[in-house]
């Protein structure tokens, strides 16, 4: 069977329309953006010069777009994210090339969140607790390096649900290739429990984590997420050996926003 390849306006349309409420517009439109912030990253063994912190910050697209070539790196990474097939529901058709617009729609949808490995000291970051405010912005701490070199990793945080659920939100997390197997993966979801109830949210869903993403699942057990459900054969992703496609299973997870979440980001493992 053919399939029809869409022009690009369409298809950004048709992923408005197959969405199961519509468009779903944030619910929280801040003054600016929230402070950046400090976070320590524990040292993985064989890493060579492993960074010991990560400084995260707040974007929307408009910010984003006055850094030259980081929206098209972010683009490239997310896009190369969907050909493996292995972690988020988008799939790229032969012949439908995920754009730079597609993604800005979709990634920058409403709040956006990019970490920046650590180079050089900070004043006393041994004695800066995680989530420290610090008055850097993204190109005092990216430092003349490339983009490539310093994104360790990004994600976005928008409503999960519209309108009467609103409060109830989803984010959806990225390490590039080049990052991974260094700790970031935790260090950016704590720093998520650090954010989300700032903009407003009170819990948090994550609708589709694959069971064979071990990482994730660990991930998010070990800051008490709840498995609040399992939705069989869930996604048809790609193997791991090229081999083919499969269809997996996926756990929906849930946490509720409240005093215990200081606790277990404190106590969490790197992942």
């Amino acid at each position: 069977m053919t399939r029809r390849v869409l022009a690009e306006p369409e298809a950004a349309l048709l992923q408005l329309a197959m969405a199961a409420y519509g468009a779903i517009s944030s619910r929280n439109r801040l003054d600016g953006p929230l402070a950046s912030t400090f976070w320590h990253c524990k040292p993985r063994p064989g890493v060579v010069n492993a960074p010991t912190y990560l400084t995260i910050h707040h974007l929307t697209l408009e910010i984003a777009q006055k850094f030259d070539g980081l929206v098209p790196y972010l683009h490239a990474c997310f896009a190369e994210e969907l050909e493996r097939g292995m972690t988020y529901p988008q799939e790229i058709l032969q012949g439908e090339p995920y754009t730079q617009t597609m993604f800005e729609s979709y990634f920058f949808a409403a709040d956006v969140f990019v970490a920046i490995v650590g180079e050089g000291e900070l004043e006393m970051p041994e004695k800066k607790a995680d989530g420290s405010e610090v008055q850097v912005d993204i190109e005092e701490t990216r430092n003349g390096r490339s983009w490539e070199e310093c994104i360790a990793g990004l994600y976005y945080v928008k409503p999960n649900y519209p309108g009467r659920s609103s409060h109830i939100c989803n984010a959806g997390f990225l390490i590039p290739a080049t990052q991974r197997g260094k700790g970031f993966g935790s260090v950016l979801a704590k720093s998520y429990l650090h954010y989300a109830p700032q903009l407003g949210y009170e819990a948090s869903v994550f609708n589709l984590v694959y069971v064979n993403n071990i990482a994730s699942v660990k991930l998010w057990e070990a800051l008490n997420f709840t498995k609040a459900g399992l939705i069989p054969r869930a996604g048809r992703l790609k193997k791991a050996d090229g081999s083919g496609e499969e269809y997996v299973d996926a756990w929906v997870f849930y946490k509720r926003f409240n005093d215990d979440t200081a606790a277990a980001s404190a106590e969490v493992s790197s992942v």
